[in-house]
């Protein structure tokens, strides 16, 4: 069992945090984010240290315990140091261009994708010389933004499984086929 939402979390000099109803709003040297705080959970902040408190331990109230304090401690992490995600472009002829709010990306297709960056992520591609492919590095300090900005270019064109072209995670492993064997 986690004990996760048990934990307090220690606010950095740089880094102001307050509650209001309830919401937890965290700024810091990179931006300004804020966490909910699910109903039944109780935040204190005192002495720069914050504490999620549950009222029983029942099951449901255990999991959003945990929840809130992993929450607001995602904010405190991303105003401080920021979150970032790599994804890597395989094929031949596979292009990024990064212009920028905008991403471009040729992909394969008959027509180039134009991938639209949310506020507050910011991306920068780069080849990579010894695989001989691009690396897409995309940065921000909502790490569920970051995530799913990560994943919605993923999908744009998904590894296939038997030369493992396409777009993946940085170090992602992709189970590759053996193709058709003649007779």
């Amino acid at each position: 069992m986690s004990r996760i939402g048990r934990k307090e979390i220690v606010m950095p000099k740089n880094v102001k945090a307050r509650i209001e109803g309830n919401e937890v709003f965290v700024e810091g040297p990179k931006g300004k984010l804020k966490s909910p705080i699910p109903s039944g959970i109780t935040a204190n902040l005192e002495d720069g240290k914050l504490n999620f408190d549950r009222p029983n331990d029942e099951g449901p109230t255990r999991a959003a315990h945990g929840l809130a304090r992993a929450l607001a401690n995602n904010c405190v992490v991303g105003v401080t140091q920021g979150f970032k995600k790599q994804l890597q472009i395989i094929g031949v002829g596979y292009r990024v261009n990064v212009k920028g709010s905008t991403v471009e990306f040729h992909l394969g297709y008959s027509h180039p994708i134009d991938f639209k960056l949310p506020d507050g992520i910011s991306a920068q591609a780069e080849q990579d010389r010894n695989t001989k492919s691009i690396i897409l590095t995309l940065e921000g300090i909502d790490k569920q933004l970051v995530g799913q900005v990560a994943a919605n270019i993923r999908s744009l064109r998904k590894p296939e499984p038997y030369k493992g072209k396409g777009v993946r995670y940085l170090n992602e492993q992709i189970l590759r086929k053996a193709g058709k064997s003649g007779k």
